[in-house]
């Protein structure tokens, strides 16, 4: 790999740092070494989600979160051999060590350019009638709306294509004739796609009971009125390595109290924090299933997704969270439009 050195880092490098090197990478990993160029470990996104999970920050360093086991070769491993090693460990990368563990090269299984194409299937819900939006959805459903110079919808699309998943269903509503009318089959986006039709409003899970052909493996399930710059393979691999039942991408979101907040015992004060930030994370509307999900939606009544995830807590399933660092605005009213429109070509480049 040319230029590999600008994915290596040292163990003491934050979080933030990390996470521009690997962003750099075509392989979206980084390599930790330590000052003598000896090999300690790696670190990739999913390894850097699950720290942000534990409530790590930005500024936290990677000592703690990144792999101390990493597979590796000797120089002069043949190329079958690393390929092999590749395959048997279900990675694309391969460090390369000298005969006193330092690092002098990366094998990398694929192309950079060599695009993957998925059969997981992606349902969007873009059946909402857009009331937050009046008077922009009165005639014009809220997934059509135009931000940046395409419907929110089209830049959806693009992603998925994008990250490999070309296979979509749409669950329409509100004006869906305009919806069909712009993707039809889905051939100049580069998707397949098909439609199913509401006659009443089924939430965010209800409308997966309609599903035609139901999933026979991990699916995607997206609200049509957000924005976001993920590669959706990361989540798809996230699922995958926690053998989750289900996941939910979940969004840091913060508030700020604009006042001092006491503290008391009684009637006693005990101490004052001024304007102090509260952090949260809060559902990004975007979901990853597994086909027995819908076995647990009652069959033609309304039912969102928060509901489903709390039945397969009580139902002792895996449903898990990962956390968008990525760009994410869900356009529910206005002032979330105006602002997309504002930020949508520093985001998306053309």
């Amino acid at each position: 790999m040319t230029d590999f050195l600008k994915i290596c880092l040292p163990p003491n490098s934050t979080i933030e740092n990390a996470l521009s090197v690997i962003d750099i990478g075509a392989i979206k990993i980084a390599v930790v070494i330590d000052l003598d160029d000896k090999l300690l470990g790696t670190l990739s996104d999913g390894d850097i989600r699950r720290g942000l999970l534990r409530k790590k920050t930005m500024s936290d360093t990677i000592e703690d979160i990144y792999r101390r086991t990493p597979t590796f070769a000797r120089h002069g491993c043949s190329r079958e051999d690393l390929i092999g090693l590749c395959r048997l460990n279900s990675i694309s990368y391969i460090p390369i060590l000298d005969d006193e563990g330092k690092l002098i090269d990366l094998f990398c299984l694929n192309d950079k350019d060599t695009k993957k194409i998925y059969s997981n299937k992606v349902v969007l819900m873009v059946g909402g009638l857009g009331t937050r939006l009046m008077p922009l959805t009165e005639s014009t459903p809220k997934s059509m709306l135009t931000v940046g110079d395409k419907p929110i919808l089209e830049t959806i699309i693009n992603g998925f294509v994008s990250s490999g998943f070309i296979n979509i269903t749409m669950c329409l509503g509100y004006k869906s004739k305009a919806i069909g009318d712009y993707f039809e089959d889905g051939h100049r986006f580069g998707a397949r796609i098909d439609y199913i039709v509401e006659d009443k409003r089924m939430g965010t899970a209800g409308a997966l009971t309609l599903l035609k052909n139901k999933p026979d493996e991990s699916f995607f399930v997206m609200n049509g009125d957000l924005l976001t710059n993920i590669d959706f393979q990361k989540v798809l691999d996230f699922h995958v390595s926690h053998s989750a039942t289900a996941t939910m991408c979940v969004r840091n979101h913060e508030m700020s109290v604009p006042y001092g907040v006491v503290n008391v015992n009684s009637e006693d004060f005990c101490s004052i924090k001024e304007k102090p930030i509260h952090q949260f994370l809060v559902n990004a509307g975007i979901y990853l299933l597994e086909p027995e999900c819908i076995e647990l939606i009652p069959h033609d009544q309304f039912y969102d997704m928060p509901l489903l995830f709390e039945k397969l807590v009580e139902a002792n399933k895996k449903p898990i969270c990962f956390p968008l660092r990525e760009y994410w605005l869900d356009i529910g009213r206005i002032g979330d439009y105006e602002k997309a429109n504002i930020e949508y070509h520093g985001i998306f480049k053309r």
